[in-house]
């Protein structure tokens, strides 16, 4: 992280700039201004995917990945009405993992983890990685999926492709694999949610379906549930920049189980989150309470919702 004076910072991969950021990436106070901005009255945080770092060695990374969470845990101990935390494990070691993913849930009240989309060579369907999605459920441990490290990035080096073409990709990439590789199925109270409006899962679900239904022998192999009954238990995020998109993704997955997304502070994010959904007349109040909060707090877990919904 290479501050620079006037306010910008460089996030540097070894010698590699690999984004510059804005204060309001990691200072609270710019962050409660811009939420005041536009609106927002509670935000759940979590880390900016690249610090993952399941590249790393292990150690190192639970040790950043305790960093990064005591900082999350404390932003939203400060300002408990406006943040509720996600923290971030170590994937790449599954025992230190677990061991982190207890402590966010048991020690710091976060709601859950981010977590992204792979972890080096493993799909999210990996065996070595079932264990940590088990103790995710028996904690009730809400999971939102990231894509990150986006497959053929090399392939792709002009036009911003890794995150227009890649991103998406990577989410149905995960989300096929915890279908197909049956840890949906054999954990089904495990709480994920993809973002981006699930990648570009939803749009080819019929092709997903279809390619189950034709050939079994190599969609099948670990689990033979439909993919398409996973619809309706699954949430994604709303962010799809689309209204005919985010009205297709309502009438497939549910109207309970699409939630606000906003991907700020980035530029793919919806500079004002909201919007498209409370400009949307044909959206009743109703649908626009689920959406905007009720299907969140849901997803995380979140009794109390009057708690966040009053917030004075």
């Amino acid at each position: 992280m290479v501050h620079e004076e006037n306010g910008v910072t460089r996030m540097m991969q070894g010698d590699k700039l690999f984004r510059v950021v804005e204060p309001n990436c990691f200072e609270i106070g710019v962050r409660l201004e811009d939420m005041e901005k536009t609106e927002v009255d509670v935000q759940v945080i979590s880390t900016v995917p690249v610090m993952f770092s399941y590249w790393a060695k292990p150690e190192d990374c639970l040790d950043l990945s305790k960093m990064l969470n005591d900082d999350i845990a404390n932003s939203v101990k400060q300002n408990p009405k406006k943040f509720i935390g996600l923290g971030t494990i170590p994937m790449q070691a599954p025992d230190l993992a677990i061991e982190e993913l207890r402590r966010c849930m048991n020690e710091l009240n976060l709601a859950g983890i981010q977590i992204g989309t792979n972890v080096n060579e493993w799909n999210l369907d990996a065996p070595e990685l079932f264990p940590i999605f088990e103790e995710a459920e028996r904690l009730g441990a809400a999971v939102f999926i990231h894509p990150w490290d986006m497959m053929g990035q090399d392939k792709m080096p002009d036009y911003w492709l890794p995150w227009l073409v890649g991103m998406p990709a990577e989410t149905a990439r995960a989300a096929c694999c915890l279908i197909f590789g049956g840890v949906l199925e054999r954990l089904p109270n495990l709480k994920v949610c993809f973002a981006h409006g699930g990648g570009s899962f939803p749009a080819t679900i019929g092709r997903i379906e279809h390619g189950f239904n034709v050939r079994p022998d190599l969609c099948a192999i670990r689990n033979n549930v439909n993919p398409r009954n996973y619809l309706g238990k699954i949430w994604v995020d709303s962010l799809v920049h689309d209204l005919e998109a985010l009205k297709y993704l309502i009438k497939l997955m549910g109207e309970d189980r699409v939630m606000l997304g906003s991907d700020y502070p980035f530029p793919l994010g919806e500079h004002h989150p909201g919007k498209l959904i409370e400009e949307t007349e044909e959206f009743s109040e109703e649908l626009k309470e689920k959406l905007l909060s009720l299907n969140c707090l849901q997803f995380l877990g979140i009794k109390d919702k009057q708690f966040y919904l009053t917030n004075e």
